[in-house]
């Protein structure tokens, strides 16, 4: 990236005069998203894969089109163009909503720039709906101009939003790059478990989270998918999933899946077997 642009995202992570409108914003999407059916909704549970960046292509596409209309079609295209500007418009609701939610579990310079982002989209997203308005009333003229300036606005917004999910990791499974272990591996003296206490081991060079419940071992990797908190630190319920400190995702124990956002992807799951009073491990792929 140019060094200006990587200057200025640097230079907005670390606007703390941010903080207090970053933090009473983010208690606010908290609450708004505090039930499991909507944090899942909106977090991309359901879905595999974190919801946003999906839906983001939406409102972009339709507008890049219609300016794209506007350039190429003039008068001819005006009411197709005016039509892709609305189906943006309606398509930017949710893509905000998710966004909203995925932003609310970030923290310090990620949380700032986050902030940026979603202003910056606010303010590319107002002009679209003033651009509908004008074309509406057949101000054709004024309507390409705004939609020009609402995409490109809404164009350096997502470019700060690839900075987040690629630079930063927001939404990167964190576990995706951990080595499977295929060899049977010694971790533990079964007497070190007691029920329902996660208990931190190494396989290889992989942290994993041992788990006794119900009368039955179970192994999950101990890096939680979402942001990478420590799942050994966390609490097995009586349903047997254990949460994440950090965010409050849940997972499984028997299986790793993802029952609670923000966490979109399942927990890397481990095969354990006993042996002569010793817990061994391997990568459940083995």
């Amino acid at each position: 990236m140019p060094r200006q642009i990587e200057d200025a995202i640097e230079a907005i992570g670390e606007l703390k005069a941010l903080d207090g409108i970053c933090g009473k914003a983010a208690a606010l999407v908290h609450r708004v998203t505090r039930t499991k059916v909507v944090k899942n909704g909106l977090s991309g549970t359901w879905l595999g894969h974190p919801l946003h960046p999906a839906l983001s292509d939406l409102p972009i596409g339709a507008w890049v089109m219609a300016s794209a209309l506007d350039a190429t079609a003039g008068t001819t295209g005006a009411r197709a163009a005016r039509r892709l500007v609305g189906l943006g418009l309606i398509a930017a609701v949710p893509t905000a909503a998710a966004g909203a939610s995925d932003w609310s579990d970030t923290y310090g310079p990620t949380q700032r720039a986050g902030y940026v982002h979603a202003v910056s989209n606010t303010v590319g997203t107002a002009l679209q709906a003033a651009s509908w308005l004008a074309r509406r009333r057949g101000y054709h003229g004024a309507g390409a101009a705004l939609s020009g300036t609402g995409l490109a606005i809404t164009l350096c917004a997502a470019y700060l939003g690839g900075h987040l999910s690629f630079v930063r990791g927001v939404g990167v499974n964190h576990a995706a790059f951990q080595e499977p272990v295929t060899e049977w591996t010694e971790v533990a003296p079964l007497s070190a478990l007691s029920d329902d206490t996660p208990l931190k081991v190494t396989a290889g060079s992989v942290p994993v989270v041992l788990a006794r419940h119900d009368g039955e071992i179970y192994a999950l990797s101990s890096t939680c998918t979402h942001a990478g908190g420590p799942l050994d630190k966390g609490t097995v319920d009586r349903d047997g999933c254990i949460r994440c400190p950090w965010h409050g995702s849940l997972f499984r124990l028997a299986d790793g899946k993802a029952l609670r956002g923000p966490a979109s992807v399942g927990e890397p799951c481990w095969d354990v077997k006993i042996d002569n009073a010793r817990v061994y491990v391997r990568s459940a792929t083995a």
